[in-house]
């Protein structure tokens, strides 16, 4: 008579942590070789660190840090696996409110949010502990959740509405 309805697991801020850190592994691997390049180049030439140049070349390399973490993030929660390189092995993924994958937009959104949710003592991603469902400042600005399961790619199932005990007549009019 009754179908079986299950909440989504959401993500917990100990299990999001541990995907944050992967990622930020990986992202390290790309730009500190870039950085350690500039470095030497920059002693090799000669150049004063504190010069125009180098300041440019500093400005540059983390300019296009900011802009390969948003595409990396971004594109990699936006696209069919619904989650970084860093939730993917973990189980995670990111979801708007139904379930559903959420679009490039939702995404820089949700990236940039970060952005605030770190600004004061990163009360924004301490939130994910203590919210209903497990959702930083950021995912609430954005609409979206972080749930733990596999990968199906269906929106969560809606439970099914109330049973209708009403009879349609009026008062003491019987069953029809």
């Amino acid at each position: 008579m009754f179908q079986s309805f299950q909440a989504p697991a959401y993500a917990g801020f100990w299990i999001r942590v541990a995907a944050n850190l992967i990622d930020s592994v990986i992202m390290m691997a790309v730009f500190c070789p870039l950085g350690v390049i500039l470095v030497v180049v920059s002693a090799a030439t000669g150049a004063d660190e504190n010069s125009a140049p180098a300041a440019l070349a500093n400005l540059s390399l983390n300019l296009a840090s900011t802009v390969v973490e948003w595409l990396y993030c971004s594109l990699l929660e936006s696209s069919s696996w619904q989650g970084t390189v860093g939730k993917k092995p973990l189980g995670l993924k990111v979801t708007d409110l139904n379930g559903n994958r959420i679009g490039l937009g939702k995404a820089t959104g949700r990236h940039f949010g970060k952005i605030l949710s770190s600004l004061i003592c990163f009360v924004g991603l301490i939130m994910v502990a203590f919210t209903e469902k497990k959702q930083g400042l950021h995912d609430i600005l954005a609409g979206t959740l972080v749930v733990k399961g596999p990968l199906t790619g269906a929106a969560f199932a809606t439970p099914p509405p109330p049973p209708d005990f009403s009879y349609g007549g009026t008062f003491g009019g019987g069953l029809r």
